[in-house]
């Protein structure tokens, strides 16, 4: 699970992972992402949501071109699921991943971006799939969540065109959920997964693993799904016990932000 390139650490019960690769920009290859895969499925107990950031000047540009391999269509297939399973671990993992978005969020780099649960962007942030000009095509899950992001036909633009969206084009269109000046995305980040990991586990784990699948089931399915985790998450001891100090007027209100 060692790997030079990915750096953790626990900040209380927050577990904060951030790709440590700032001279190639934090470019992905194989073994980073696979390191990537083995943290998340090995977190500590006490872990109740994860920061995921990277090092120097950059987020993540992207796949390491220079580990590009000629493979034929079998190879090819194979090397796509392997990157589908890590970043799968993202978005159905343990624990909620806020990603800390900042510089060059390119290619794989946004692939894995759109596997988190919140993106917090800074000002210095840039949104890009140079797939198209290259020769290649998405392979790392990229071409089902983008497009769940901003929809099918501003993932298409990106990459016949090679456009590439800004900070705050992107947070408009649905890269990010936030956006702050430069280089405050990961204090923010820090501050969004400290508010997750408060919630109980159970609802997080619903939000995490039920909600995207109720959004992809017909109506009807949908909210049977929804049914049974709502009874699920109910009955358990901490949501009985937080309910009764909302009732009894011990728990905080809503109030306008």
């Amino acid at each position: 699970m060692t790997n030079k390139d990915l750096h953790f650490e626990m900040r209380g019960d927050i577990a904060v992972i951030r790709l440590s690769r700032p001279a190639k920009r934090n470019a992905l290859g194989d073994a980073l992402i696979l390191a990537l895969r083995d943290q998340l499925e090995n977190l500590p107990g006490e872990a109740r949501a994860a920061v995921l950031c990277g090092e120097g000047e950059h987020f993540c540009a992207g796949l390491d071109l220079s580990e590009l391999k000629e493979r034929d269509a079998g190879q090819g297939l194979h090397h796509s699921r392997m990157w589908h399973a890590a970043l799968e671990r993202v978005q159905y993992g343990p624990v909620p991943v806020i990603a800390a978005l900042h510089g060059a969020v390119v290619g794989g780099g946004l692939e894995l971006a759109s596997a988190c649960h919140i993106r917090v962007a800074d000002e210095s942030t840039f949104y890009a799939l140079p797939e198209g000009s290259r020769g290649i095509f998405v392979g790392g899950g990229g071409a089902v969540r983008i497009p769940r992001l901003i929809g099918a036909a501003r993932m298409t633009d990106m990459m016949l065109t090679g456009r590439v969206y800004n900070a705050q084009d992107g947070e408009r269109i649905g890269l990010a959920q936030y956006l702050v000046p430069q280089g405050e995305a990961f204090d923010k980040a820090l501050e969004l997964a400290q508010r997750v990991a408060q919630n109980a586990p159970l609802t997080n784990y619903a939000l995490m693993h039920a909600l995207p699948r109720i959004a992809e089931q017909p109506a009807d399915q949908g909210f049977f799904t929804e049914a049974l985790m709502a009874a699920v998450a109910q009955s358990a001891p901490e949501a009985k016990s937080r309910v009764k100090a909302f009732l009894e007027g011990k728990a905080a209100k809503v109030k306008k932000a």
